[in-house]
């Protein structure tokens, strides 16, 4: 065996996760924001579907959308039940017309859920008292729950990290490398970041095609602080899977990048992940990122990060 096929095996990840299935045309395995693009099939919405997971991972704004929408359903179904048992049996009613005292068992409702009790309305009756009852304990267990994703929420440690919306084949040393730069997008600190970069590339196995997955060696794959735009680079040399391949040939075998990006957030105290990956259509050749970062005046180093993707022209070394 020769000793570019022992370090190409040396490169294969055991278990990526991804399977080794041969990709489509157009399959992408990871998507820009980081999830993965994978669908299930053969179950019902509700075997996949966990409500707590799903408010636990929408957005700020459909969250609070969700729980207007909840408040609003609910106090409509009793206001409901409170017509079905009879109006009669809320004391305290002033308007004349149905649509009106249904909109004051509305509003009696709203009060009931959230324990407030303003005391103009009151339950006379045996079923509305029930129903209040009810509604009480409703209440203070569904904003018990609320309140305890809302703290979920809040406090759940999160990264933003930013990757370049290409990656870059550029001159490296005396070689050429594949590059691409992230960086922290907070104020938070983030420390003893890692970074691993593994290639999926289709190669075909007699009369099929496999998906094979290569790890691919960094010049540095840990940083202690990361406080300026960290370019990642993997050299290519003898030694890398991306030796000897072109644009046309990474596009044909429909090659793509992953990577994980682990860091430590002294804010929480806790590790945060961030994943990304580039296919063969983000690739840009000849090419190498601008220097974004500059040291001012007074000593501090100031980073433009509105040329955070620009590149510049910059031909390749001839391997």
């Amino acid at each position: 065996m020769s000793e570019k096929k022992e370090s190409a095996d040396r490169n294969v990840p055991k278990d990526l996760g991804l399977g080794v299935g041969a990709a489509g045309s157009n399959q992408r395995m990871i998507n820009p924001d980081g999830s993965f693009n994978v669908r299930r099939s053969g179950q019902s919405f509700f075997e996949r579907f966990h409500f707590y997971h799903f408010l636990l991972n929408i957005s700020w704004l459909r969250f609070h959308l969700v729980v207007l929408a909840f408040y609003f359903v609910v106090n409509c179904v009793f206001a409901l039940l409170y017509w079905w048992v009879g109006l009669e049996q809320l004391g305290g009613l002033e308007q004349s017309t149905s649509n009106g005292r249904l909109l004051e068992a509305f509003f009696f409702s709203a009060q009931s859920l959230t324990t407030v009790g303003y005391g103009r309305i009151a339950p006379v009756g045996l079923a509305a008292g029930l129903l209040a009852t009810i509604e009480s304990l409703v209440g203070l267990m569904s904003f018990a729950l609320i309140t305890g994703i809302l703290y979920g929420k809040f406090t759940r440690p999160n990264v933003r990290i930013l990757f370049s919306t290409h990656a870059v084949m550029g001159p490296f040393q005396k070689i050429n490398a594949l590059m691409f730069r992230c960086a922290n997008a907070r104020e938070n600190q983030l420390i003893e970041t890692e970074v691993q970069v593994v290639m999926a590339i289709n190669q075909p196995a007699g009369e099929t095609v496999r998906r094979m997955f290569f790890s691919l060696p960094l010049e540095r794959d840990k940083i202690n602080f990361f406080p300026l735009p960290w370019t990642i680079v993997h050299p290519v040399d003898e030694k890398s899977p991306l030796f000897g391949l072109n644009a046309e040939e990474l596009e044909s075998r429909k090659a793509e990048v992953f990577i994980l990006v682990k860091a430590f957030d002294d804010n929480f105290h806790q590790q945060v992940y961030a994943r990304y990956s580039y296919t063969w259509k983000d690739f840009l050749w000849g090419q190498k990122f601008f220097v974004i970062h500059q040291v001012l005046n007074d000593g501090s180093t100031e980073i433009d990060m509105k040329k955070f993707n620009q590149t510049e022209l910059a031909p390749l070394n001839r391997t």
